[in-house]
């Protein structure tokens, strides 16, 4: 039961919540620097961000599944105008890595355009799935 569980929730994207620490007052209030988190071109060793969204995976030399999620975020950065795909080596970047508690690689960020976590999968993702990812944070943007 638990590897059909596993393979369900491997690779889906969730949601970038921000969550406020126990010590605040109300739920609802949650301070603006923790509200979103947000990656900047250093912290992406001077790789430019896309212009509406950007596709950041952290992968290993050792790692399967990274070739082919590299295949598929590539070739959803090349069909959607302004989106970008940003590969980061986990072990090169430990302090990005622990900062945004990645546990496994392959593990995927997308991004808006102004660079705040909207999206996050761990495990190899689906074409739809990034697609869809994509989508919802190109909307939002959109609309606001």
């Amino acid at each position: 039961m638990i590897a059909v569980g596993k393979r369900w929730y491997d690779g889906r994207f969730r949601p970038q919540v921000p969550t406020p620490q126990a010590d605040d007052a109300e739920p609802a209030s949650v301070a603006p620097e923790r509200q979103h988190p947000t990656l900047t071109s250093a912290d992406l060793d001077a790789v430019a961000l896309g212009e509406r969204a950007t596709l950041v995976h952290f992968s290993t030399a050792f790692c399967a599944p990274c070739r082919a999620t590299r295949q598929v975020l590539s070739q959803v950065s090349e069909a959607v105008d302004g989106v970008r795909h940003v590969e980061v080596d986990a072990e090169s970047h430990l302090d990005l890595v622990r900062k945004l508690r990645i546990r496994r690689t392959p593990t995927v960020f997308v991004l808006d355009g102004d660079g705040r976590i909207r999206n996050r999968a761990s495990g190899q993702p689906r074409r739809d799935d990034v697609q869809a990812a994509v989508v919802a944070v190109i909307s939002r943007d959109d609309v606001s």
